[in-house]
């Protein structure tokens, strides 16, 4: 059953869902901001899908300064859709998730996430009577996404990687280490990750009070953060083992079966995503009708929280309202 959720709202404007997941007795959290009134021509729904380690309330709906990504999107006339996998935010966490983290595989990897993409859009097209959707993956969201986006290529309209993984050649005589169900990430852990790629020379592209606030949130996004010692957020595993399969030659998903037009973005100092990386997935997207290559300079993995997250939300509005190219006169 379809019900709004019982979490207060964070705005006037926000309203917030709890639907079925593809997993018997377990629902998925889904947040909706609507295209900001009087922001001109309607422009079809986003769904963003949020990346290995943190929600979507922490990453696209989440305001530095008192603006977000998403009021960015509303603000050009979409209406903007964050939803979080079973483990992570305000969705139900995997009953696995409170025995031993070496009793069970790898939780959440991409199969099991395109099967909740798919629970979400199905849910969205029905609420609001639409054809067809857009999709913004993070980092490993990316292969959730691009296994829900070649299974169902109608359903979806166009898709952008923000900081995608690439497949990279297999290594030889090495196999992928095997991961545990989950693992607890501290705001320092987070901390360490998000400016380890910014060369030493150059200022900071995280502010240090941006996210002392933001890493609040993030304990807060995990009800039992604070009885470990140190204090983090339990997340799934799977994420990170399909990246390191994805290292190893094992990429989750094909791109030469996306039909949508695609876009990747991603930052000059993202460590996760090199140049031969972005070469290579362009080139795999070989049946997408529009590809972009797109490169914002001081930006990393996590150009969403950093000083060039402006850049990063214009050029994903340009994209997805299309008009990409002229006719050709005959």
């Amino acid at each position: 059953m379809q019900h709004t959720c019982s979490h207060p709202v964070t705005e006037a404007r926000e309203q917030r869902f709890r639907i079925p997941g593809p997993r018997d007795g377990l629902s998925l959290s889904l947040s909706f901001l609507p295209a900001a009134p009087r922001a001109g021509p309607a422009r079809g729904a986003v769904v963003y899908v949020h990346g290995a380690t943190f929600p979507s309330a922490l990453s696209i709906a989440y305001r530095f300064d008192g603006r977000s990504w998403r009021d960015a999107l509303s603000d050009a006339g979409f209406d903007v859709w964050g939803f979080d996998f079973y483990g992570f935010g305000t969705s139900d966490r995997y009953p696995e998730m409170e025995r031993g983290a070496a009793e069970n595989a790898p939780l959440c990897d991409a199969a099991d996430g395109a099967r909740q993409l798919e629970c979400v859009v199905r849910f969205i097209m029905g609420q609001q009577n639409r054809p067809r959707v857009s999709l913004i993956s993070h980092s490993w969201g990316s292969m959730a996404a691009g296994l829900f986006a070649s299974a169902h290529p109608t359903l979806v309209d166009r898709w952008i990687l923000f900081a995608p993984i690439a497949q990279r050649a297999p290594r030889r005589y090495e196999t992928p280490p095997r991961f545990p169900g989950w693992r607890i990430v501290t705001p320092e852990d987070q901390w360490k990750r998000f400016v380890e790629d910014v060369p030493a020379n150059e200022p900071p592209v995280l502010s240090r009070v941006h996210f002392e606030a933001w890493s609040e949130a993030y304990l807060a996004s995990d009800p039992a953060s604070r009885s470990r010692d140190p204090a983090g957020v339990k997340v799934p595993l799977g994420p990170f083992s399909d990246i390191i399969k994805a290292w190893h030659g094992e990429l989750a998903y094909d791109p030469a079966a996306v039909r949508a037009p695609v876009a990747i973005i991603r930052g000059e100092w993202d460590g996760l995503m090199l140049d031969d990386d972005a070469r290579w997935l362009f080139d795999a997207f070989a049946h997408s009708p529009v590809k972009r290559d797109i490169k914002i300079g001081r930006a990393t993995h996590l150009m969403h929280l950093e000083t060039m997250r402006f850049a990063l939300w214009q050029e994903s509005i340009a994209f997805l309202c299309g008009a990409d190219s002229a006719p050709i006169p005959l």
